[in-house]
């Protein structure tokens, strides 16, 4: 189902938390709604869900407007970014959830069983949810939330919390199991890499207001403003009365369409890799160093292609 909002403004004390006139979320489609923290991501999930109230404009899923009713919830399963579980056994938690959706007992084990085993959890169906370790309980909570079989799923930082080599695996994992559940999916996230590669639309909230929005390749590609350049991971480099922003992993040693002077501060060796850390016009940037190439230069000339450089005026 598509979530289409409209003139939506929510007010917290008084203070405008989020204005957004017309965003649209494609159905079917996973979209990574992406921004700072204080961006207003979550706040906007909890109004799709109706779980705040709005101060102006519409929520509309499948053309019907949100309300705080059970209709409403019904077209829609929330994994909030902490897993909260009841006692009892994961098995228990996964249950609950759809007899409190009015599933039927055969259906209920059907999706329950179909769930975990697509998050990898099904060997815990008999552990004490409270005994979860944390990518463990993100699992699970991923999987209560898929075993709904909504037509419209919010992951609120489905990451969150979790070592590195969890992390790791879940981000790898998470892509197919949306796939195979195949709902409009919105994933709220801080992070530009988790958007990257688990969404094929984002959306970038910054201060309560979209700046992009649209395929990934686009709005990665072309951001259409210094700000949301920056949170998109552009190096922004003074250029006159305006900025040149130059896209992640462009900056290559040596000259080229569009040539920098950098300023090198530190060597970073990884063995396989090397990286320069230095300053541009004062501003922080990196470049890669190929294996054998001499550092010796307190200075290097670096380079982009002009494809990944976006000019902005002052």
């Amino acid at each position: 189902m598509e979530v289409r909002i409209d003139g939506l403004r929510f007010l917290r004390r008084g203070d405008c938390v989020l204005d957004v006139p017309k965003l649209v979320f494609a159905s079917g489609r996973t979209t990574a709604l992406v921004g700072p923290n204080g961006a207003g991501k979550s706040t906007l999930l909890r109004l799709i869900v109706a779980l705040e109230r709005l101060d102006a404009g519409t929520i509309r899923i499948g053309g019907e407007q949100v309300r705080p009713d059970r209709r409403t919830r019904g077209h829609v399963a929330f994994a909030f970014q902490r897993a909260v579980f009841v006692g009892g056994s994961v098995w228990h938690n996964l249950d609950l959830a759809l007899r409190l959706r009015g599933v039927p007992g055969d259906e209920r084990r059907k999706r329950a069983a179909g769930a975990a085993a697509a998050c990898g959890v099904d060997h815990l169906l008999d552990r004490p949810a409270h005994q979860l370790s944390g990518g463990e309980a993100q699992r699970v909570n991923l999987a209560r939330a898929l075993s709904l079989r909504a037509p419209v799923t919010l992951l609120d930082e489905p990451l969150s919390g979790l070592d590195a080599p969890a992390r790791r695996q879940l981000l790898h994992d998470l892509p197919g199991i949306l796939r195979a559940f195949a709902t409009t999916t919105i994933i709220v996230t801080h992070d530009r890499d988790e958007a990257l590669r688990l969404a094929g639309d984002l959306v970038v909230l910054i201060g309560g207001r979209v700046h992009a929005a649209g395929a990934r390749a686009d709005v990665f590609g072309n951001p259409p403003d210094a700000e949301c350049a920056a949170f998109l991971g552009y190096t922004l480099i003074p250029d006159g009365g305006g900025v040149l922003a130059v896209a992640p992993r462009a900056l290559r040693i040596g000259p080229g369409e569009v040539t920098f002077n950098l300023t090198v501060e530190e060597l970073l060796d990884f063995g396989m890799r090397r990286e320069v850390w230095g300053r541009i016009a004062g501003v922080p940037a990196t470049v890669s160093l190929p294996m054998g190439e001499n550092d010796n230069a307190g200075r290097l000339t670096v380079s982009a292609p002009e494809r990944a450089v976006r000019r902005y005026c002052g």
